[in-house]
């Protein structure tokens, strides 16, 4: 059955690749590119413009068609490529938690707050931290699903702020140093990726709801 909103994310950075046989590169850094119906959003742009890319002319993702980007936090590995992406891309929104503007072709949009970027696509404004960032909260077939970049405010802070969004079913990004895995018991889905510490704890401990992440990575929410 067709759902109200199609959902799809595609790795495009990450410490690890998924999809071995079309040459995609692997780094340090994070990627993830969202497609919401006919909008396209890029949820961080990892650390290297080159990588960032040629990993996506590998998975056949034209960077002119990118309407939103969202910088989970301003840290080199996260906003590397965003320089370079912003002289591609034409007329698009930047979300970010930065007052700083790359390029007059995009757009500025504070995320202090939550707010809605698109239908089914909300962002959950500034969360404190070590570092501070955003997640998205994205609906799903199933449910809600977060998307982060480094977790640096920690999943004890980011799930219930995304509860006030909807029923959170799943989590997908990088968790940093979290182990509190009773938090995540509850998920159907978790896909650890970027700068997960305890990935081995979490696939020993969930084995049935774990999803390897990686560069080529592709997953279908609305399913």
């Amino acid at each position: 059955m067709r759902r109200d909103i199609e959902m799809k994310l595609t790795i495009v950075y990450d410490n690890e690749v998924y999809r071995k046989d079309i040459g995609l590169k692997s780094d340090w850094g994070f990627s993830c590119l969202i497609e919401a119906n006919k909008t396209i959003i890029l949820f961080d742009t990892g650390a290297k413009s080159d990588i960032l890319l040629s990993n996506m002319q590998k998975l056949s993702i034209n960077p002119m068609s990118i309407d939103k980007i969202v910088i989970s936090h301003e840290h080199w590995d996260h906003n590397g490529g965003l320089n370079v992406l912003a002289t591609i891309v034409d007329d698009a929104d930047l979300y970010r938690l930065s007052n700083q503007n790359t390029n007059e072709n995009m757009h500025l949009i504070s995320a202090e707050e939550p707010l809605k970027i698109t239908e089914g696509v909300y962002t959950t404004g500034r969360l404190k931290g070590s570092v501070d960032e955003q997640s998205l909260v994205i609906k799903g077939g199933k449910g809600w699903y977060v998307l982060t970049g480094c977790s640096h405010p920690g999943l004890e802070k980011i799930l219930p702020t995304a509860k006030k969004i909807g029923n959170i079913v799943g989590i997908i990004g990088g968790f940093h140093g979290f182990n509190n895995f009773n938090l995540v018991e509850n998920l159907g889905l978790i896909c650890p990726c970027h700068c997960t510490s305890h990935k081995k704890d979490l696939e020993k401990i969930f084995p049935d709801k774990i999803s390897k992440c990686g560069v080529g990575k592709i997953i279908k929410l609305d399913e």
